[in-house]
Formats: structure tokens, sequence, C-alpha cells
């Protein structure tokens, strides 16, 4: 048995540490002190890293935990994360003995183009593709690979739990709002967000049914969205264009 826990860093990212109180694995760890700290609170030895993609807020502290425990490092290879030292591509398999954990490797370009997911059986690393409630802008590649993408997620079984890279939950809420405002499950989400964050508690995991209920970004076919952004202009209402609109909105999107 192990547990996941969510190790905050920066402004509003989580490093996302595996352990069986003995051994853990981090994922994405954007900085190198608040892991360490952790380690040694729980009395962990590190035995691996994995990266979902390459921005310095997932992979700027590896350097600094390698010095200290000289571990594997997997990912996507690119020229832009040089810590990778076993590669990672669509279709491999990577198993964490010491956990007794498998997880399927995806390719999930659209945010950047060395995106990758862990999934493991009830369980998904997705890092800044797939957020509470929303998704990641698309930096690299197009909107058709970012759509196909969060599809691919939304089509994974309803109970599996996403752990996302970053706390974005009720910032992405207010925007579904507007989008969805008659979405009752999105209302009881927002109540249910404000309570974890007066508590100073994650929002995560989340799950893929909940995503799917309440997550504009997979629901590009409801009615009511399309009739909002109808509102705002829209004329092409395939699920494409529904979805491009609905990403070029969020970037420039002030919550009132």
């Amino acid at each position: 048995m192990f547990n996941i826990v969510a190790i905050p860093a920066f402004q509003d990212n989580y490093i996302w540490a595996i352990h069986n109180g003995v051994h853990a694995t981090v994922v994405d760890p954007g900085e190198a002190s608040s892991v360490l700290a952790f380690l040694d609170a729980h009395g962990l030895q590190l035995d691996a890293i994995l990266c979902t993609h390459r921005h310095a807020d997932h992979i700027g502290g590896i350097a600094e935990l390698c010095a200290v425990y000289n571990v594997p490092v997997y990912g996507r290879c690119h020229p832009g994360n040089p810590y990778v030292s076993h590669r990672l591509t669509e279709g491999s398999h990577l198993t964490l003995t010491t956990l007794d954990l498998t997880f399927d490797i995806l390719e999930i370009p659209g945010h950047v183009e060395d995106h990758i997911a862990y999934l493991a059986p009830d369980m998904l690393f997705c890092g800044d593709t797939l957020f509470g409630a929303g998704c990641g802008r698309n930096f690299e590649g197009t909107m058709v690979q970012l759509h196909r993408s969060l599809q691919r997620l939304a089509s994974l079984p309803d109970t599996t739990r996403v752990y996302c890279a970053h706390e974005y939950t009720a910032a992405n809420i207010r925007f579904a709002l507007a989008c969805e405002p008659g979405n009752r499950k999105l209302i009881q989400r927002e109540l249910a967000v404000q309570k974890l964050r007066a508590a100073n508690l994650p929002t995560l995991p989340s799950t893929i049914a909940l995503e799917k209920a309440t997550n504009p970004f997979l629901r590009a076919t409801q009615p009511e969205i399309i009739q909002t952004l109808q509102q705002r202009g829209l004329s092409d209402t395939g699920e494409l264009s529904v979805f491009t609109a609905l990403r070029r909105w969020k970037n420039n999107f002030v919550s009132t």
C-alpha cells in the first residue's frame, strides 16, 4: 500500500509524492527544498523522479535532488529537459518496484509537445494538460492536439483520480460558471472547493467523472456552453470550434 501526498511549491504548484512509509517517488519537482523537507520529516528514501513535461516549475528541483539522491529521472526526452535519464514514450510501461506500482505512459501533447501522463488503475498524473475544472494553455502544437489529448483523458474510467500539478480549481470554476451557469453539479463543486480552500486543503485529486460533469473543456457539446459562446459571436458550433473558442476566451478571462 502507498499514500499520495501533495507537497505545495511556489504559489500554486503541487509536487506529488507517492510513498509507502519507506520509499518515495515524486512527480514534477519544480523545487528541491520542499521535497527534501518532506522526505526528511517522514523519514523517506527517494527512489525515482517522474516528469510530465519540461517547464521550469516542474523540473527546476531535479538537479539538486539528484545531487542528494542518485535516482533515475523518467520522462519524455526533449532538449529543454536535460535531466531525463530514462526515456518514456507512448505505450511505455514504468514499474516502480519498491512501491509495487506500474504506470502506462500516454503522450498528451497540446500544452507542450513533450507532455506525457502517468496512468495506473484509478490514478492519473497529468501535469498541466488537465486541471480541476480547466485545462492548460496551448503553448505548442495545435488546438486539435490539445482537444484530442483531453478527450483521451476523458475516456478513462470515471473513478480515475486526477492528480494535476496546480491549485487552479477555484479560478477555473469561475470561468466554468461563466460558460455554463445552469450546471448544478458545477455550482455544488464551487461550494465544495470554497470549503476546502477555506481550510487550506487541496481541491485535488479530482476524478474523471467530476471533470466530465463540470469542466467546460470536456463539455464542448453541451447546449448551454454553445449558447453562451454564440452570444459572444461564435458561428461555427462544431466541437473543435467550440473548444477553441473556450480556450481563447479563458486566456483573457477576468472574473467579476
